[in-house]
């Protein structure tokens, strides 16, 4: 939701902190920044100290941070707080994935990993609405909200049962994890609907300004398109159980070379608004069967979920940064349609890329023994 919050509030601080395009582009990846920062940390810390103390740690960060950001009134401050709000994000990532997996049965992975990531979603639901709120009412009682809202968070998975870590801390495991081709196409395949998205959230609320939309309508644009992204990840979570992780995602590589290519050119809001709503719905394709895949394969080669989840993270948030901030100040130095002309090319490549691989190689690592674990 914080994430997310930024979105309709960029024309806001643009205006008011003099902010570049550039500027603006850092601000909105600096919460992925620290996503990438605190990515293999809280993979740690979560095959360390388990799923639910791991989320707590999380939580504490991300309360701790909003209240900065609702307080803030200079770009430093606030790049600083969307980063540590990012290191929090990647704690409570890593830890409640894990803490969820190692509950499901692996038939339901996929469905299941749809559902949580549609949780997420509905987070990203909301925070345009918030950052919508916050351009009316001003960011320090909204976000001073959202500070109070993870601690009650907190107070909630204190009641919550957890298990141990089913394998433990070990990071000569983790190093050995990208010789397994499954688990590298996992992380490329959520790279990439993270990086086009990185490019997306910053170029699409700057050219709905420029279209004349305001904050409020910016926000409703994204809350629409993340409604039906939400009712997608999870069925195409289903769907990837049943078909396999790859026939979701070969859809969605051919329908994002095309959104990617449609983004630059509506000069209208309605019409933007619509492009906006075909991205969203191809990017869902990629979401729960690629962050399955890469769970799979984590758990063929003996590596605990919190580590498989911390790359996920790692994966996420390297798209975000890259796409945000660099597909931002591509633009400023040319114009909108070279980072999404970049974004159709590498779908295109990683389509084609697909057609040539053995798909049951990725999509049916052999797991290895599970190691003996005290963990009940």
């Amino acid at each position: 939701m914080f994430y997310a919050a930024i979105t309709p509030l960029l024309p806001h601080y643009v205006d008011d902190l003099g902010l570049s395009k550039s500027a603006a582009g850092v601000l909105s990846a600096s919460y992925a920044a620290g996503t990438l920062a605190g990515s293999l940390p809280g993979g740690w810390l979560a095959a360390r100290i388990g799923g639910r103390a791991t989320v707590l740690v999380g939580l504490g960060l991300m309360a701790l941070s909003s209240f900065a950001f609702a307080l803030g009134a200079h770009v430093a401050v606030l790049d600083v707080a969307r980063c540590v709000q990012g290191v929090g994000g990647a704690c409570s990532w890593a830890g409640g994935l894990a803490w969820l997996v190692s509950s499901a049965p692996r038939e339901r992975r996929g469905e299941l990993i749809g559902s949580a990531l549609a949780a997420a979603i509905a987070g990203v639901l909301l925070g345009p609405v918030l950052g919508g709120a916050a351009t009316l009412v001003g960011p320090a009682p909204v976000f001073s909200g959202v500070a109070l809202l993870a601690l009650g968070l907190a107070a909630w998975a204190l009641t919550i049962p957890t298990i141990a870590p089913a394998y433990g801390s070990d990071s000569a495991r983790l190093a050995r994890t990208w010789i397994s081709l499954p688990l590298v196409a996992g992380f490329w395949l959520v790279v990439l609907p993270s990086l086009a998205s990185g490019v997306l959230n910053v170029l699409v609320p700057l050219r709905l300004d420029q279209l004349g939309a305001g904050g409020v309508a910016i926000g409703a644009v994204f809350l629409v398109a993340a409604a039906v992204e939400a009712v997608v990840t999870r069925a195409l979570g289903v769907v990837s159980d049943r078909r396999g992780r790859l026939a979701p995602i070969r859809v969605g590589l051919a329908a994002s070379t095309i959104a990617a290519l449609i983004l630059p050119l509506p000069g209208q809001v309605l019409v933007l608004a619509a492009a906006v709503l075909v991205a969203a719905v191809a990017l869902a394709f990629f979401w729960a069967p690629a962050t399955a895949l890469l769970s799979d394969a984590a758990e063929a080669i003996g590596l605990d979920q919190g580590f498989a989840f911390a790359l996920v993270n790692l994966a996420w948030a390297g798209g975000q940064v890259i796409g945000s901030s660099g597909g931002a100040a591509i633009a400023d130095r040319t114009s909108d349609a070279l980072p999404y002309l970049i974004v159709a090319a590498l779908c295109g490549l990683t389509s084609a890329s697909l057609m040539s691989s053995n798909s049951g190689t990725l999509e049916r690592p052999r797991p290895r023994a599970v190691p003996e674990t005290d963990a009940p």
